[in-house]
């Protein structure tokens, strides 16, 4: 049961989450919601309960963890489906180790804005309904005040759920937890000849192309422990997250992470790696070795298909040609060396006109090496020119997908401070622009600036 919080108080709601889930967000300040998604009042229907599952960590076997501090309320149904509510910060469960059962409004606010700042950009997640909170110390790195987000998922199992009864040897709950899932999300593999071995394959197909998303906006999650993967290809649990500004191919978001290993490019080794770890926990039900291991080979190539895919409509580009894969890494290369900002790269590529290189100045700029860029450029133009690219058309069809503003970590810290203080307009200010990553938003353009020069020296870390 959810452990009450003392006087909680609204923060925010996000308005298309509630839609999901049938509700008003316009309601959710009402203190019967704050009470009921604070944990202060259990609804009479709902039996909350916390999930056990195990994991991989920073590549190493933990074992068991759990929801520690997550507790499921129960699930709505709404117009795109049952979505499961879950309350993180709510207090203590039997997983809840040496923790205290809360989280802090730092990271509540953090998991709120990137978990609905995703879905704006189109990619697989979990969705946050709202957060509150409550001027209850909380001891982290320092004291800070409690608070608990409402995120919402069709289910929060994870690769490490199934970790769980594989190392535990326990095959008849392995095989539960397996049917469930098939027979809830995935029913049409049950007709496969081997549904085991189906699920494997399409969760390493949907695992590759999330991973696919995260790279095309420059976002690292930070922790792809496999307590950490969704079974349904989700962006699953927001903490030491962070996009991409200047562009480090090696850029490490996670100040926590000293060894790299969940670094922007290893993100996608590791993303197949966590995959060959939910292979052997499915073994036992597959009992096919190489069948198991020719379902993870879908990995490379979904992946790439994909990446792809979006690379090409970053770059405006309607067709294939054979040279493209050079121009992309040629373009890649000339980032990393000149460390340009990821976001306003692609933002302002969408802006070149084919036939006037003087207008080039705004994504000029952004390189120190304009001799280079200038190069690269002539390539790019020739390569536009292949295909008749139409400037203007070209413009809207890349502005749709290469968003303006995206959840940079000094954005984020300036809400956090704000909300810290008992000022919350900042934290819905945001939330606001986010939802909108793709539109112009006049008034709004300092939300898509450089980051300042203070905002180098922010870390965040596994407490993040």
């Amino acid at each position: 049961m959810p452990t009450p919080l003392p006087a909680p108080y609204f923060v925010a709601a996000s308005a298309p989450a509630a839609r999901l889930v049938g509700l008003d967000a316009a309601d959710l300040a009402h203190e019967d919601f704050v009470a009921v998604f604070t944990g202060n009042h259990v609804p009479p229907r709902s039996q909350p309960l916390a999930a056990v599952y195990s994991g991989h960590q920073f590549g190493h076997w933990a074992g068991q963890l759990g929801d520690g501090r997550a507790i499921l309320l129960g699930d709505l149904d709404g117009p795109e489906g049952r979505m499961e509510l879950q309350l993180k910060g709510a207090g203590m469960t039997p997983y809840s180790r040496m923790g205290d059962g809360r989280a802090v409004l730092r990271s509540s606010i953090r998991e709120f804005l990137c978990s609905e700042a995703m879905a704006a950009l189109g990619i697989p997640t979990t969705r946050a309904l709202m957060v509150t909170g409550s001027n209850k110390g909380v001891i982290r790195e320092t004291m800070e005040t409690a608070a608990v987000v409402t995120r919402m998922a069709p289910s929060f199992v994870r690769f490490g759920s199934f970790e769980h009864w594989r190392y535990r040897d326990k095959p008849e709950e392995l095989r539960t937890l397996a049917d469930y899932v098939i027979k809830t999300f995935y029913p049409d593999l049950a007709a496969a000849p081997n549904p085991y071995l189906a699920l494997l394959e399409e969760v390493t197909r949907r695992t590759a192309r999330m991973i696919a998303h995260w790279q095309s906006v420059g976002f690292m999650h930070g922790v792809m422990n496999t307590d950490n993967m969704s079974i349904l290809g989700l962006t699953l649990d927001y903490g030491p997250f962070g996009f991409m500004e200047a562009f480090d191919v090696d850029h490490i978001c996670n100040h926590t992470d000293q060894g790299g290993r969940y670094s922007y490019a290893n993100q996608v080794p590791v993303g197949h790696w966590n995959c060959y770890a939910l292979a052997n926990a499915l073994l036992p039900l597959i009992d096919d070795q190489e069948a198991a291991q020719a379902a993870l080979e879908v990995y490379v190539d979904a992946y790439g298909e994909k990446f792809d895919e979006l690379l090409h409509a970053k770059l405006g580009l309607k067709t294939t040609q054979e040279n493209d894969r050079a121009l992309a890494d040629d373009m890649f290369k000339l980032m990393q060396a000149n460390h340009v900002d990821f976001t306003l790269f692609f933002r302002r590529l969408g802006d070149l006109r084919v036939d006037e290189p003087e207008a080039d100045a705004p994504l000029r700029d952004l390189f120190l090496d304009r001799p280079a860029f200038d190069a690269w450029a002539v390539e790019y133009r020739a390569r536009l020119r292949q295909e008749m690219s139409v400037d203007a058309e070209r413009r809207l069809a890349m502005h749709a997908v290469n968003p303006k503003y995206v959840l940079r970590n000094y954005l984020a810290q300036v809400a956090i401070e704000k909300a810290q203080n008992g000022d919350f307009e900042e934290v819905r200010r945001l939330l606001a622009v986010l939802e909108r990553p793709f539109d112009e938003q006049p008034g709004h353009e300092a939300y898509a600036a450089l980051p300042p020069d203070w905002a180098s020296h922010l870390e965040v870390s596994c407490s993040s």
